[in-house]
């Protein structure tokens, strides 16, 4: 089953030095996965123009979809989609659409277009504007050669608001398939005893993402939640092969206890 692979790119110094917490990425990835992409890489980097370009022609030879968040904004470090017009080989051009979204937003406002904000209507040549419903700065979809790039801002209230909109524009990269996840909390057996148990029942569904996560305490008090991720050609597919995997496991879970 072909699947496109995905890198997200999260840009801002605000995230490397623990000022912000990436959300971001954690959403994006989460509605990627759920459309049928695979995530390859998450990666996160400053407002250096070098290595925004040298990251995304990296992401170009190996991601048929890379979405950014961050840089899209009206000041001087803002350099994202200078950065991907260079990584593309495209001149920053005036976009007619993006200006007009842009000059609507501020002139309902009673505020001028500045330089500092007509900054945000320009766009590697090629792209198409995503309009920005919450902020100022449109985001942007570039299909270069194979691979499709989003360019979102890095306000996490603007960018879920925007990434259903870009992701609509090119579903017909994904495959037709369901995604589900399902889990279960297992409380009172440690996560090192759980394991042997997991490895048996993820046997079960080969295709499937299966994981724990501890919550509390290893020996103490121990709380596992587990997560099966499952794709199928339908729902009931998917949702069944979550279920054959966590039902397994409840079985192993009843043997082990009975067998102490």
């Amino acid at each position: 089953m072909y699947r496109p692979r995905a890198w997200i790119v999260t840009i801002g110094y605000e995230l490397l030095i623990g000022r912000i917490v990436n959300t971001n990425a954690a959403h994006i990835a989460k509605e990627l996965t759920l459309r049928g992409a695979i995530v390859d890489r998450i990666v996160t980097i400053g407002d250096s123009i070098d290595d925004i370009v040298s990251t995304i022609r990296e992401a170009l030879q190996r991601a048929d979809i890379i979405v950014t968040t961050g840089g899209l904004g009206p000041t001087d470090d803002d350099k994202t989609l200078e950065a991907i017009a260079a990584a593309t080989n495209r001149p920053l051009v005036l976009n007619s659409e993006a200006l007009e979204m842009i000059n609507k937003f501020y002139s309902q406002r009673g505020l001028p277009l500045t330089p500092e904000r007509l900054k945000m209507a320009y766009l590697p040549a090629g792209s198409t504007p995503i309009p920005n419903k919450v902020g100022a700065a449109p985001g942007m979809l570039l299909h270069h050669d194979t691979t499709f790039i989003i360019a979102l801002p890095g306000v996490p209230r603007e960018m879920e608001e925007m990434l259903p909109l870009a992701l609509d524009k090119i579903r017909f990269i994904f495959p037709k398939i369901c995604v589900i996840e399902k889990g279960t909390e297992i409380k009172g057996i440690p996560e090192s005893t759980l394991a042997p148990l997991l490895r048996r029942a993820s046997k079960k569904c080969l295709d499937c993402y299966v994981k724990s996560h501890p919550k509390g305490h290893e020996l103490r008090e121990p709380i596992i939640d587990v997560k099966v991720l499952a794709f199928g050609n339908t729902c009931e597919e998917a949702e069944k092969k979550a279920n054959t995997v966590l039902a397994e496991l409840s079985k192993l879970i009843g043997e082990h206890g009975r067998s102490q």
